[in-house]
């Protein structure tokens, strides 16, 4: 029996999982996106607020040429769909001794600021790391970050060809070891730490080549107008335009297979659906419990330990005009932790900590300052769950982030009791088989980046998108990912032999490909 039209079923719409199923639907194939939510976008989601929904999920989006190159695979201008725009300032950072620093799209500009700030000897070390991060950041592109599956290799000898990036590559070097080496300032060291946690990783921990991460938003931040969840929202329309459908609020219950290859999926009504192949755009270890042959999945190694997750709250409230009033906030604004030690020590060992960074997205402030009432999301690093542990025990958050900013001089009117707040327990149920984590495996160890499942699997027909595989956490590379995945299925279908498998001696046993439930942060 023929397969009909040569199906493709993808399973999330999350980031990946939309970029796989534009660019298939978009090559003439027949593509359905079916969703276990009720929005499109996995972790780009949102919370209602009497101010409208707060983004509760990522609140930017950097490396805009992957959404434009999206966009024009599908033969139209992104421009005709969505509005996006830059931030003047990408951070402003706060530290409890009252040093205050705006970092901007301008190296050179921020290396004024930081010179004013912290002097002279740390206006050299910012450019020095300005320079290597950034001549990082061009070694990896190619063979690391814009491949299906990262180059070992190539990024070695991209790396002898600029000796000076040696010492960022050294094994067993932590970011932390490195900024320590780079910057006398003990802020500097702290903001650009930080950065690790971008991925889920930890600076104590993680190696210290993630220092490009920094890059990644230096090169320009852009707000999407009307919030991420209308980049999610014309991801869909797109979709549709290209003749793909999304079923949203259609968990899948199975990936079906037969003689090593994906057949289709069973929903959790019962429905059995018959594909060509499947993009699965989830988290990874969620895979061994939607197929009937589990050692196929990614093994452990490759989905454990896990990442950081977080505590997650969206406000909508006034900020006083004692302390520092409403002129403090940039859209992006962090209130560092008094010790980072102290802050990523306990991360580390798995608990909460009690007096850690905080991130506050002022959402309305995208372009200046809002008249009345705003949207806030608020964001502090958290462990995952504990393997083993009951599905809804977690650390305890002994932080109110309400009183720790107003040690800083901003006073919000808003409360926590009516405050929604997302812990690691909720993520865990909103993205089964995550434990929390947000990123997927954890970033830390030498071998994180080239440890990470990849596109395809042992599963013929199976594909992998989303922020747990290659290239990694956030938006522009969970799209990376989708892109990947569409190339590997666009490959394999010239390939592919064109029929079912047979319930007949002899009969051929052909590949056809499903999926299950998806994320993306």
């Amino acid at each position: 029996m023929s397969v009909e039209k040569d199906t493709v079923a993808v399973i999330g719409a999350g980031m990946g999982g939309l970029a796989a199923a534009i660019r298939l639907a978009a090559a003439g194939r027949d593509v359905t996106v079916y969703e276990a939510h009720g929005w499109p976008g996995g972790k780009v989601r949102v919370v209602a607020s009497d101010m409208g929904p707060v983004d509760a999920g990522p609140t930017v989006l950097t490396l805009r040429h992957v959404l434009d190159e999206l966009f024009a695979a599908a033969g139209e201008d992104m421009a005709h769909s969505l509005t996006l725009d830059p931030l003047p300032v990408l951070a402003r950072h706060y530290w409890a001794d009252g040093t205050t620093l705006d970092l901007l799209p301008d190296a050179g500009a921020n290396a004024a600021r930081i010179g004013a700030a912290f002097g002279a000897r740390a206006q050299a070390e910012f450019t020095r790391f300005e320079r290597e991060t950034r001549a990082l950041f061009d070694a990896f592109r190619a063979p690391v970050m814009e491949r299906a599956r990262p180059d070992a290799l190539g990024a070695a000898r991209a790396a002898l060809a600029r000796p000076h990036l040696l010492p960022w590559l050294r094994p067993g070097r932590s970011l932390h070891d490195m900024l320590r080496a780079r910057f006398s300032d003990p802020h500097l060291r702290q903001l650009f730490g930080r950065y690790a946690t971008y991925v889920g990783g930890n600076p104590l921990s993680a190696p210290a080549v993630l220092g490009l991460i920094w890059q990644a938003e230096a090169a320009g931040v852009w707000t999407v107008r009307g919030g991420m969840a209308a980049l999610a929202q014309a991801l869909a329309g797109l979709l549709e335009r290209c003749g793909g459908r999304l079923r949203l609020n259609t968990p899948v219950a199975a990936i079906l297979t037969q003689g090593g290859q994906v057949t289709g999926l069973r929903l959790s009504d019962g429905t059995e659906q018959d594909c060509g192949q499947v993009v699965f755009n989830g988290d990874p270890a969620a895979l061994p419990a939607l197929l009937d042959a589990p050692r196929r999945a990614p093994p452990r190694r490759q989905t454990h330990p896990r990442s950081l997750s977080a505590h997650v709250w969206t406000i909508a409230g006034r900020i006083a005009p004692r302390g520092l009033g409403r002129e403090a906030l940039a859209y992006h604004t962090v209130f560092f932790a008094d010790d980072p030690g102290r802050e990523f020590g306990p991360l580390a060992r798995g608990t909460v900590p009690r007096d850690p960074t905080i991130y506050v997205c002022a959402q309305d402030r995208a372009h200046g300052m809002p008249d009345g009432p705003e949207r806030f999301q608020f964001i502090l690093n958290a462990p995952p769950l504990h393997a083993g542990a009951p599905p809804l025990t977690e650390p305890p958050c002994n932080t109110d982030p309400f009183q720790r900013l107003a040690r800083f001089g901003l006073h919000l009117d808003a409360q926590p009791s009516a405050t929604p707040l997302t812990t690691p327990a909720r993520f865990a149920r909103l993205f089964p088989h995550s434990m929390g984590a947000l990123y997927g495996l954890s970033p830390n160890g030498a071998l994180a980046t080239f440890l990470r499942p990849g596109t395809r699997t042992r599963l013929t027909g199976l594909y992998l998108a989303g922020g747990g595989v290659h290239p990694g956490a956030g938006v522009p590379m969970a799209l990376s990912s989708g892109r990947h995945a569409a190339e590997a299925a666009q490959r394999d279908r010239i390939s592919a032999r064109r029929f079912r498998p047979m319930a007949m001696p002899g009969g051929i046993s052909t590949g056809s490909a499903m999926t299950g439930n998806a994320p993306s942060r």
